[in-house]
């Protein structure tokens, strides 16, 4: 009797897992998507800095021009907003109102940290109190901790602004957000903002499709790590039947669209400048289809994250503004023709987001390990 096996899943190596992620991140070759339709397809760009979102579609838009963010922003199509991993990130009105929802309880979960600062307060009582507060004004979190600290005089006052962050949606208003224009950080509520209410939290497997979309081939662990949620194998499994699955060198299954695009690993990925904390080095477990393993932990520095700069779809090197030039600090020993290509790419970039001034893009010394 023939014993029966089963065909192991196709492996897909560094390099088709990266040209796979780059298409689905639209930095494979540039989009003609909108603003808004590109940030609905990213399930939103990371945004603990004003900046990053106009050169993360700066990277991925054909034709992309910084006030057709900002016209999202001023027109509340699109809204600054703490999310996935409890970072801020730039959404459409309409995931504000589904992701922050999914993760919602997570963001409660929080509070465990803080659960010394706020002995004895009722924290069901401080968010409608909170509401209350940010609806009739938006407020910034020196004046939620200072109106707060007068209904909790015994608690501690940070505590008790981070929890009315945690359970309430709270948006940062225009015009913090717009291009070139300063503004504080003040903050309403989602509902109060929009003009609608969310919806219930939808189930995770309404969103692993699009987390692919986006994101993948992916694991289960992926995506959680992009989320910040746990406990999400249940879905994946649910989804099975209507997914494909392969796996990486390492042996992790991998999940993916029937019909997401996979191209040749051999396809040309020309170089892109990318800001701090792009959601492209933030959403794996794995980081090696993006990040060589020898240059690992080169993208940041603690808590800051530098600006990266890929070339042949790889990390490469970190970048920064400094004066009129923009230096490239390579991790290696650039070619000629990729630094002719890196150079042609930093001019373009500027040109999109800085019309009418002068760059010079340079290249520093090699930064050592």
């Amino acid at each position: 009797m023939t014993k029966s096996s089963t065909a192991p899943a196709p492996l897909l190596d560094s390099r088709a897992l990266n040209r796979a992620t780059l298409d689905r991140q639209l930095l494979l070759r540039r989009s003609p998507l909108s603003a808004e339709d590109a940030v609905g397809h990213l399930l939103g760009l990371q945004a603990q800095n004003t900046e990053p979102p106009y050169y993360a579609l700066a990277a991925r838009l054909d034709g992309f021009v910084p006030e057709r963010l900002s016209r999202l922003m001023a027109d509340r199509a699109a809204v600054r907003i703490v999310t996935l991993r409890s970072t801020i990130h730039t959404h459409t009105a309409d995931d504000c109102l589904t992701l922050r929802p999914l993760v919602q309880a997570a963001r409660e979960r929080e509070l465990t940290n803080f659960r010394t600062g706020l002995a004895g307060v009722d924290l069901g009582r401080l968010a409608a109190v909170a509401r209350e507060l940010v609806e009739a004004e938006p407020r910034t979190m020196a004046e939620l901790r200072e109106a707060l600290s007068a209904e909790w005089p015994d608690a501690d006052p940070g505590s008790l602004a981070v929890a009315a962050r945690c359970t309430l949606p709270l948006v940062q208003v225009t015009p913090r957000g717009l291009w070139g224009r300063p503004g504080r950080v003040a903050l309403t509520t989602a509902e109060h903002w929009l003009g609608r209410s969310a919806g219930p939290a939808p189930a995770p497997e309404t969103v692993i499709p699009r987390y692919l979309a986006a994101f993948g081939p992916a694991s289960v662990k992926d995506m959680q790590t992009w989320s910040g949620l746990t406990r999400l194998r249940d879905a994946f499994e649910r989804l099975r039947p209507r997914l494909l699955t392969f796996r990486d060198a390492a042996g992790a299954e991998l999940f993916d669209l029937p019909d997401a695009p996979r191209p040749d690993p051999d396809t040309p990925a020309p170089p892109r400048f990318l800001p701090e904390y792009d959601n492209l080095l933030l959403s794996h477990a794995d980081r090696g289809r993006v990040v060589p393993p020898e240059y690992r932990g080169r993208a940041r520095r603690g808590n800051q994250a530098y600006r990266t700069l890929l070339v042949d779809g790889f990390l490469a090197g970190v970048w920064k503004p400094e004066g009129a030039a923009l230096v490239v600090e390579p991790f290696r020993e650039l070619t000629k023709g990729e630094r002719e290509e890196v150079a042609e790419e930093g001019v373009r970039m500027l040109a999109a987001l800085h019309p009418g001034k002068s760059y010079d893009v340079r290249f520093g010394t090699v930064v050592p390990r």
